[in-house]
């Protein structure tokens, strides 16, 4: 059978099978995905597999298959998830980074001994707004009149942003968390080292930031003209995705993470882990956004607000552990 008949297939039985037999249907795709191992031509049928899975949390066979780079997604509001490869990279900017500031240096070192996942998009109206009729999630914010559905959810607090990832622990089963500084910055670079993903120069084609960038161009949902009367987001399929499958990780929207603020890297931790002291009535904001100039977007840009700041930029990107990640495949490409 031929790798489209394969999935054909598949898709077909998952439509017409009974709730009670979709530990059948997993162990199905567990098998084909099993392939992967000995290098078989279905290794990408097998990742597809996993993409036409019941949106339900991991098996632990399914979570034992997973490699970088491969999507799940855990209920049916729930972000999609895509898993980032374990590895190391240089934190922050160099000297001579255009636009860069002290508190982005010193650059240091940060290595990743555990692939964990990461939503590919930011978190959406569509899924705050299910955290909120499940009442995890207290404060319902407005859309500015940008519309809701697939744009970023805005003008969340961290606190809110904590209790949207407990909510999807809770829902699920499983740990998710805000990213921690270095995560975020690691899964924007997705191992480069230039001002953005794509090189030192902004390109106005490839994220949403305040540069009278009204014309665009090369992204992933067609004509946007029609979003750009004035500076708002945008949703979150806009633009191209960065080498790692993660869209938007420049623009739009800022990102909150756990981390607490400090002024330099000087004793910043080297294992990738939230920097939890500090000044902690101050958190950390990465990402650029909209409204922001493009400097702002920077893989090592970073800022911070209080608490008590309720912005219409500030949303959030969220993580997941992966615990049961075989030792064997760690850092595996």
């Amino acid at each position: 059978m031929s790798r489209a008949s394969s999935l054909i297939a598949f898709a077909i039985v998952a439509a017409t099978i009974p709730a009670f037999n979709q530990l059948t249907l997993a162990q199905n795709a567990q098998r084909i995905a099993d392939e992967r191992s000995s290098k078989s031509p279905s290794a990408s049928l097998a990742a597809k597999l996993l993409e036409l899975r019941f949106a339900r949390p991991l098996s632990r066979n399914e979570e034992t298959t997973l490699r970088p780079r491969d999507h799940f997604k855990e209920c049916e509001l729930c972000p999609e998830m895509v898993v980032i490869p374990a590895g190391q990279f240089f934190m922050g900017a160099s000297d001579g980074e255009a636009g860069s500031t002290p508190d982005e240096r010193p650059q240091h070192r940060v290595s990743f001994a555990q692939p964990f996942s990461v939503s590919r998009f930011p978190v959406t109206f569509s899924e705050w707004d299910a955290c909120v009729a499940a009442k995890g999630c207290g404060y319902q914010p407005g859309d500015e009149g940008w519309g809701r559905g697939r744009r970023p959810v805005i003008s969340i607090l961290w606190e809110e942003a904590r209790d949207y990832v407990s909510w999807l622990s809770r829902t699920t089963g499983k740990t998710y968390r805000l990213l921690s500084e270095a995560e975020r910055e690691y899964i924007a670079r997705a191992g480069t080292t230039t001002a953005y993903w794509w090189g030192d120069l902004f390109e106005p084609a490839r994220a949403n930031c305040d540069r009278a960038n009204r014309k665009l161009s090369d992204t992933a949902i067609g004509d946007l003209e029609k979003f750009n009367a004035k500076t708002q987001t945008l949703p979150v399929e806009s633009f191209s995705p960065n080498p790692w499958g993660l869209y938007q990780v420049h623009g739009n929207v800022y990102d909150w993470v756990e981390d607490c603020w400090n002024e330099s890297y000087d004793g910043a931790p080297s294992d990738g882990s939230a920097w939890t002291s500090g000044n902690c009535e101050r958190h950390v904001l990465r990402g650029g956004a909209f409204s922001r100039k493009p400097q702002a977007a920077r893989s090592s840009a970073r800022i911070w607000f209080g608490s008590s700041n309720r912005l219409a930029y500030m949303s959030v990107r969220v993580a997941r552990a992966l615990d049961r990640w075989p030792g064997r495949i760690v850092g595996r490409p």
